[in-house]
């Protein structure tokens, strides 16, 4: 064996095994809640033992953080790229709205155990350091809703939107888009009727446009 591909397999194996414990601490998680989740079980789920998961993470505050954060980082690349997908170039501005706002909705089935986590910083929100809520917040709502925002300011240059905050607009989309359906599904825990779905978004795409389309 080539000595110098040592090093480079070890960053590989260590790397392995920090994903590993990521995805075992998602599951043990989302199953067992924060407070009675336990390093055993993690490295269990994940197939390395105790002392490498402490090697890596050091304590299960650091990370649930860590596992967090980087589920979010996940759950914002999906948005971003959906939300220029449907908005970069939009040639009937409603419909492309709506496209956006399913796709978001999408996202709780596909990342379901992202969501499983996020619904544990609400039932269990005393048992959470403050500094992993903004962590969350600012890796994945805050940096999605930025995105939305910027293309919010483009479509108001284009002419295409009326208003002077890009911002508070993107809060009103997700406000009256996806906020409703996020509480009614319990973020995911319950799946609504597909009918309902589109009947929510459609309403709420109008009367965004109503109240941001130039007159």
């Amino acid at each position: 064996m080539d000595p110098a591909e040592t090093p480079t397999r070890l960053r590989r194996g260590w790397a392995d095994k920090r994903d590993a414990i990521g995805r075992g601490a998602r599951v043990v998680f989302a199953r067992d809640g924060y407070a009675r989740a336990s390093i055993d079980a993690i490295a269990q789920e994940a197939g390395v033992s105790t002392r490498t998961v402490y090697n890596h993470f050091g304590d299960k505050e650091t990370l649930f953080t860590s596992v967090l954060t980087d589920s979010s980082a996940q759950v914002r690349d999906a948005l971003v790229a959906r939300t220029r997908q449907h908005l970069d170039f939009p040639t009937d501005l409603e419909a492309s709205l709506v496209a956006v706002a399913h796709a978001w909705v999408a996202t709780m089935d596909e990342f379901a155990e992202h969501f499983a986590l996020i619904r544990l910083i609400t039932s269990e929100a005393n048992h959470f350091p403050p500094h992993a809520r903004e962590a969350w917040q600012n890796t994945g709502p805050q940096a999605a809703r930025a995105e939305l925002a910027r293309h919010f300011d483009s479509l108001i240059r284009q002419g295409l939107l009326a208003g002077d905050d890009p911002q508070r607009a993107a809060t009103q989309f997700h406000l009256l888009a996806f906020a409703e359906i996020m509480e009614r599904s319990h973020q995911g825990a319950a799946t609504l009727d597909s009918a309902e779905v589109d009947s929510i978004i459609t309403a709420g795409i109008r009367t965004f446009l109503y109240g941001h389309l130039p007159r």
